[in-house]
């Protein structure tokens, strides 16, 4: 199995302009985020795709391999799947997230090892850890599985409903919150591209639901391994006092 590992990363954020080049103690982002994903004993490959001159030079700079890509792509999987294009002999595909400079390569390898059953076509994490707060949050997706550990369905709302728990849900039932980093079949990937939105995933503002909605089913792997990601400024932070630690 060779597997592809593709790191997203565009220049323009609305709440963080430029974050991919943020210095974090002496190395950019970006960096980071590459140095940890290198270090999955499951990747034959690992390529950075942007849409911004600005992040080629700097991944140039330290030695990574990069590829510019369109402009216009709405989403990382529409991203990942331009590079995939030109790896055609790789059998599996991971999404990494750019903005997650302390990437836990166990988490990778965890994700990719089920890959080994041929039946896979999706892979994702999910957590546990999960507090009351999280449940009610909107921006904390959750999920449900079935018995074969596959996505029923994922939610900004707390699934399942609480209406009728007699105690604590969190008490009585294991809520997963979602770790949104995915893998595919190279082949997998490339028809989700294709697929028109759904109503559901505009509905929900999640992107899975569409393949969900066409059939595809999302294996669904269990992780303790929980890294903060930077959505904000405030959230840098958190990722320096983390590195102090």
């Amino acid at each position: 199995m060779k597997v592809l590992g593709v790191i997203p990363s565009r220049y323009g954020s609305s709440r963080f302009p430029g974050k991919p080049l943020i210095d974090i103690k002496g190395k950019s982002m970006i960096q980071r985020v590459y140095e940890g994903a290198k270090q999955s004993s499951l990747l034959d490959e690992l390529v950075v795709a942007t849409d911004d001159q600005r992040i080629v030079d700097e991944v140039e700079a330290f030695g990574g391999k990069v590829m510019l890509t369109a402009a216009h792509h709405p989403s990382g999987t529409d991203r990942c799947a331009e590079v995939a294009e030109q790896y055609a002999d790789y059998d599996v595909v991971i999404n990494i997230q750019g903005d997650e400079p302390l990437v836990n390569p166990k988490q990778l390898d965890a994700l990719l090892a089920v890959f080994k059953d041929s039946k896979v076509e999706i892979a994702t994490l999910a957590t546990r850890n999960i507090s009351e707060e999280d449940v009610q949050n909107p921006n904390r997706i959750k999920l449900v599985c079935n018995a074969e550990q596959e996505a029923l369905y994922f939610s900004r709302s707390a699934i399942p409903n609480q209406h009728h728990a007699k105690q604590s849900a969190l008490e009585n039932f294991p809520f997963f919150k979602h770790i949104g980093l995915y893998a595919y079949k190279t082949e997998v990937l490339m028809k989700l591209t294709q697929l028109e939105p759904s109503l559901l995933e505009q509905v929900e503002s999640l992107e899975q639901l569409r393949w969900m909605y066409y059939g595809y089913k999302i294996k669904v792997v269990e992780t303790d391994l929980e890294t903060p990601n930077i959505d904000t400024p405030d959230d840098l932070e958190k990722v320096l006092q983390f590195l102090e630690d």
